[in-house]
């Protein structure tokens, strides 16, 4: 979908980006029963849906139906956010876009076989039955593929096929307290689903600092520079410099953390 702006009828290069004082302003009036604010909050952040659903592509579902899904967590993100708390809506809507997402997934995504998958399947299944009975023993999955003429690869790509996937969220031990699922036995400690929520956070953060606070943060941390070298190159005091950099580190720690 890189590039696409033109989804679900909606052009989303043409949409403008809500500042935070003028979010928090939208979502008091929308939580209050304003219909036209909860359009413009909806408008206004078309593109932070879009970046979440980027996360969920490939997986055979329609990018717009997965745009719509993505809406529906907008929407509930918008009534339950507390506007009194120091958290940018982006680091609140972006979990509940995502978990709106995942159980669309997991609740209407069944996973598809193809004809000739299942054709190739009920054979092996058949077979199978055939030479249990006239062994007296469940035969090895080489013993099928010689049967049916087919490579030993084919046999077992059928029979996996036909295993019924695990959720999951299947819990696979529990001492009476929560239940430890399947996700915590094999998931993926490094790109978890918290780093990844954390650097859209911080992307959108960072879209709010001022030009020349971001200059700063790029000059400090991506060329190496000093304090004094970033001030003589953007033209202010070291003093101004350490405070420009003091700001906006601040508002980017107080983006991404979670109250």
């Amino acid at each position: 979908m890189q590039g696409k702006v033109e989804i679900c009828g909606v052009n989303t290069a043409k949409l403008k980006t809500l500042t935070n004082d003028e979010m928090m302003r939208l979502i008091d009036a929308a939580q209050q029963g304003d219909e036209q604010a909860r359009r413009k909050l909806v408008e206004g952040n078309l593109k932070l849906v879009l970046s979440v659903i980027q996360r969920f592509l490939g997986r055979g579902e329609n990018p717009d139906d997965l745009f719509q899904v993505g809406c529906i967590g907008l929407l509930k993100a918008i009534a339950n956010f507390d506007t009194s708390k120091n958290v940018r809506f982006s680091t609140y809507g972006v979990p509940m876009i995502a978990g709106e997402l995942r159980r669309y997934l997991r609740d209407y995504s069944p996973i598809r076989i193809s004809r000739s998958m299942r054709d190739t399947a009920y054979k092996v299944l058949q077979c199978k039955e055939q030479l249990t009975n006239e062994q007296g023993r469940e035969p090895t999955q080489q013993q099928i593929a010689d049967k049916l003429g087919i490579a030993l690869e084919e046999v077992t790509n059928a029979l996996d096929a036909m295993t019924a996937p695990v959720s999951l969220y299947e819990p696979v031990y529990s001492d009476g307290g929560d239940p430890l699922t399947v996700m915590e036995q094999v998931r993926d400690r490094k790109n978890t689903d918290e780093r990844w929520i954390e650097s859209i956070a911080l992307r959108e953060a960072i879209r709010g600092l001022s030009d020349r606070e971001k200059r700063i943060l790029a000059l400090r941390f991506y060329s190496g520079k000093t304090q004094m070298e970033v001030a003589g190159e953007v033209g202010i005091s070291q003093a101004q410099v350490s405070r420009l950099e003091k700001n906006a580190l601040g508002s980017l720690r107080r983006a991404i953390s979670v109250s």
